[in-house]
C-alpha cells in the first residue's frame, strides 16, 4: 500500500511516500514540484494539477506499486466547500486514484495533524499569511484567522512588511525622524523615491510575498532597538496570541500545547522571541512545543485515515 501526503505552498509543494510493508509504515521518497494558487485564479486549476504530478513524479516508486491514498493541504481550501471538492476531485483525477480515496484540505489542518498525531494541541502559523487552528481530546477542531490578505493579516510576514513600508513613507515626508531602515526597505524594493514606491505597490506584479519579503528587515531594525519597528512586531504579536486565545478557549483547553509554524516564527529571531513573550503574559498555563511531524506527516496520517474510514 502507497500513500501520498502533500504540502502544498505558493512558492513550491512537498510531497513525501509512504509504503505499509505489513508490519510498518516506511518514507519511500520525497518530491518536490512548483507552488500553487487559489483555485479561482485565472491559472489556479493548472497550477494545482501541475504542483501535484511534479511532486508526486519526484519520487521513484518504479517496482513499488501506485499510490493508493493521497491527501494535500493547501492554503485557501475551506472545509466542507465547493472549493475543497474541487480540489478533491482534481487531486484524484491528477494522480488517477480512486475519488474516495483522495483529499484536498487546508494547509493548516495537514501541519495540525502533523503536530499533533493523536491528542490535543494548538498550532498558530504565520508565514506570507497567518491562520491558527487547534484540537481536543475528543477530535473537535476549531479555527481562528485565515481569512486572506486583504481582510485578516495581522501576525503575518506580508503585515509586518506592510506597516514598516508605511512606516518608511511617514519617515520620508517628514511626519517621523528619518531612519536607516527606510533606506534599506527602499532598495530592496529597487525604490528611490516615494513616488518609486507608490508606482511599485500598484503593479499587477506585486502583491503580499513581496510585502512578506520585506519582514526580516522590519526584525533586524527591530533587534537594533528601533522602537518604531518594535511596535510593528509588538502588533503582529498580539494579533497571533489573540488567536491562539480563541482557539483554546473555543475547545476548552485550559493549559495547551502550542506549536509555532510557519517562516515568519521560524527565521525571523526577534519576532519568535517578541510572540513567546507575549503568550506567556497573556496564557501562562501555554505551553510552547515542537510539533511530532511536518505537514506532509500530517497529510499522510489524513491519507491512512482515508484507507479505513467506511465508503
Amino acid at each position: 500500500m502507497l500513500l501520498a501526503g502533500l504540502d502544498a505552498g505558493q512558492t513550491s509543494t512537498r510531497c513525501r511516500v509512504s509504503q505499509w510493508t505489513g508490519s510498518q509504515w516506511l518514507i519511500v521518497g520525497e518530491g518536490t514540484g512548483p507552488g500553487v494558487s487559489h483555485l479561482a485564479a485565472a491559472d489556479g486549476i493548472e497550477r494545482f494539477q501541475q504542483a501535484v504530478r511534479s511532486s508526486v513524479s519526484g519520487v521513484d516508486v518504479s517496482g513499488v506499486g501506485v499510490i493508493d491514498a493521497v491527501v494535500i493541504g493547501a492554503s485557501g481550501i475551506e472545509q466542507g466547500t465547493p472549493l475543497q471538492h474541487q480540489a478533491s476531485a482534481l487531486l484524484a483525477d491528477s494522480l488517477a486514484v480512486a475519488p474516495h480515496q483522495a483529499l484536498a484540505t487546508g494547509d493548516e489542518r495537514t501541519a495540525l495533524r502533523g503536530a499533533f498525531p493523536d491528542g490535543a494541541g494548538i498550532v498558530v502559523i504565520s508565514g506570507t499569511g497567518t491562520i491558527c487552528v487547534g484540537r481536543d481530546g475528543n477530535g473537535l477542531e476549531h479555527r481562528c484567522g485565515g481569512w486572506g490578505w486583504r481582510l485578516d493579516g495581522a501576525g503575518a510576514a506580508f503585515d509586518l512588511g506592510h506597516h514598516a513600508l508605511q512606516l518608511s513613507l511617514r519617515m520620508a515626508d517628514g511626519r517621523m525622524p528619518d531612519h536607516p531602515l527606510r533606506r534599506t526597505l527602499w532598495q530592496a524594493l529597487g525604490c528611490h523615491s516615494s513616488v518609486d514606491v507608490k508606482a511599485r505597490v500598484v503593479q499587477p506584479n506585486f502583491g503580499p510575498a513581496d510585502l512578506a519579503a520585506l519582514a526580516p528587515l522590519v526584525d533586524t531594525a527591530a533587534s537594533e532597538g528601533l522602537e518604531d519597528a518594535q511596535r510593528i512586531l509588538d502588533h503582529s504579536a498580539e494579533a497571533l496570541v489573540d488567536m491562539v486565545s480563541a482557539v483554546a478557549t473555543g475547545l476548552q483547553l485550559t493549559d495547551p500545547a502550542v506549536v509555532p509554524h510557519g517562516g515568519a516564527l521560524l527565521h525571523l529571531p526577534r519576532f519568535r522571541a517578541t510572540v513567546n513573550q507575549r503568550l506567556t503574559d497573556r496564557m501562562p498555563q501555554a505551553q510552547s512545543c515542537t510539533a511530532a511531524g511536518d505537514a506532509c506527516d500530517g497529510a499522510l496520517q489524513l491519507a491512512r485515515d482515508l484507507m479505513i474510514r467506511p465508503r
